[in-house]
């Protein structure tokens, strides 16, 4: 219903918003092109969202990064528009191809994807939303590219509608690592009226051939991946195995988490140890595995 209330919406938003696309009109440039964004997959908590420097005659990339907007759809409508900038209601994410080792400095015709709502804090980014989304909910999104050295940053994209999946309420259910994070033992020796106060179903977890502690395995997944696709890989292995411990059916799971055991051995995961796996060689374990936790497979996400 939302998805259709904000098509018809942006007919007459249209004058608060920056619809136009990348052109490459004669004369001198004076702005970095606009950037395109599309919808990618999407779980019951997050949306893949793919943004794409232009191509073509004329185009360039965008080598200082991009930002990144979304509020929901129903925020959307009921405010006649995007929240103003210093709203806190307004998400907003900067992805900056100037930091070291950083992946969004795209070339023309080059394309990011950033996980909104599961964000991986890889060099560069950073947003003020840390939250999952909720599920069976519609956002909307734009974005822009950040300026560089010779040219002003770009008008926004125009306005994409997204949705996360619809809630699932299967009792044998999945959380995601962010909740694992946040809803801990440790959280009970401070509080213990807190509602983050959260037992876990197991006092250690094996990751590889080492075990961890609970504070080990809470060190790890409150350390930013960074580049190092074995920390990225850890956080989503922690927490299928919390989540199958919990009661979710691992049936999903199994195969990615024996090959990740086997692609971790005897490493020690950061900030316990210092060992380091490239993302290529971790990226389709850690995508199974978040999927998994996230209810795109599965028995679906608990609410």
């Amino acid at each position: 219903m939302y998805e259709k209330m904000f098509n018809v919406a942006l007919g007459s938003i249209a004058a608060l918003t920056l619809l136009s696309a990348p052109t490459f009109a004669a004369g001198k440039k004076t702005k970095v092109d606009t950037p395109v964004i599309s919808c990618g997959d999407s779980t019951q908590t997050s949306i893949n969202i793919q943004v794409c420097a232009p191509s073509g005659t004329g185009a360039t990339g965008d080598p200082a990064g991009f930002s990144l907007q979304w509020e929901t759809v129903a925020d959307f409508l009921a405010n006649n528009g995007w929240y103003l900038s210093e709203d806190d209601r307004l998400c907003k994410g900067s992805f900056s191809g100037n930091a070291n080792l950083s992946r969004y400095n795209l070339a023309p015709g080059e394309c990011v994807t950033v996980d909104v709502g599961e964000f991986l804090f890889d060099n560069g980014a950073s947003t003020n939303c840390l939250g999952e989304l909720t599920c069976g909910t519609s956002y909307v999104f734009h974005a822009f590219n950040h300026a560089t050295s010779k040219l002003n940053r770009s008008d926004f994209t125009g306005d994409l509608s997204c949705s996360t999946l619809a809630c699932d309420s299967d009792v044998s259910c999945t959380l995601s690592q962010g909740y694992w994070k946040t809803h801990n033992p440790l959280v009970c020796d401070v509080d213990p009226e807190s509602p983050l106060c959260v037992q876990w179903p197991v006092s250690n977890l094996e990751l590889g051939a080492q075990s961890y502690t609970v504070t080990q395995l809470l060190s790890i997944l409150n350390t930013p991946a960074q580049g190092n696709g074995l920390v990225a890989l850890a956080h989503q292995l922690i927490a299928a195995k919390l989540n199958i411990a919990n009661g979710a059916d691992p049936t999903d799971a199994a195969a990615s988490i024996a090959a990740a055991d086997v692609l971790i051995g005897s490493m020690f995961i950061p900030p316990v140890g210092a060992d380091f796996l490239k993302p290529s060689l971790t990226s389709a374990l850690t995508t199974a595995l978040t999927a998994y936790n996230e209810g795109a497979s599965g028995p679906g996400h608990c609410q």
